[in-house]
């Protein structure tokens, strides 16, 4: 989509996106080699009862979900910026995620414009367990 195309207000829905045991435990491997996304048994004597994702892999996926809706496009120039980024609840595998895109801001530029969106990410209980604003530079 082109700058001019993004609406305040406007909210986007995602696909889903399932975590896996194996697809947690390989991304901390790489990415957060701590003990709650690796080691079953600790996590499972800790706080959350069990292995969860990384915040960072969550973070990921509902950026991953979001650049999937296509509104990008070939429009997006480049991301200038993550702000307010929380992670509400654990995400443990098996969970499926999906995440609601709502443009609230638009700044328009010379030749382009930034728009930012909250993405809030849900699991299939519906609980949100990711929000944070996602800002990219966008032709017009």
């Amino acid at each position: 989509m082109k700058f001019e195309e993004f609406t305040l207000g406007h909210v986007f829905k995602t696909g889903s996106l399932t975590l896996t045991l194996e697809s947690i435990t390989e991304f901390a491997a790489v990415y957060d080699p701590q003990y709650m996304h690796l080691d079953e048994q600790k996590a499972t004597a800790g706080r959350f009862r069990g292995i969860i994702a990384s915040g960072i892999q969550t973070m990921a996926v509902s950026f991953k979900l979001w650049v999937e809706t296509g509104a990008y496009g070939e429009e997006v120039v480049a991301g200038t910026g993550m702000n307010d980024i929380r992670f509400i609840k654990p995400v443990y595998p098996g969970d499926e995620l999906r995440v609601e895109a709502e443009v609230i801001a638009l700044e328009e530029k010379r030749r382009s414009g930034i728009v930012t969106v909250l993405l809030s990410t849900y699991n299939a209980k519906n609980e949100k367990v990711f929000s944070g604003e996602l800002s990219a530079l966008i032709d017009k």
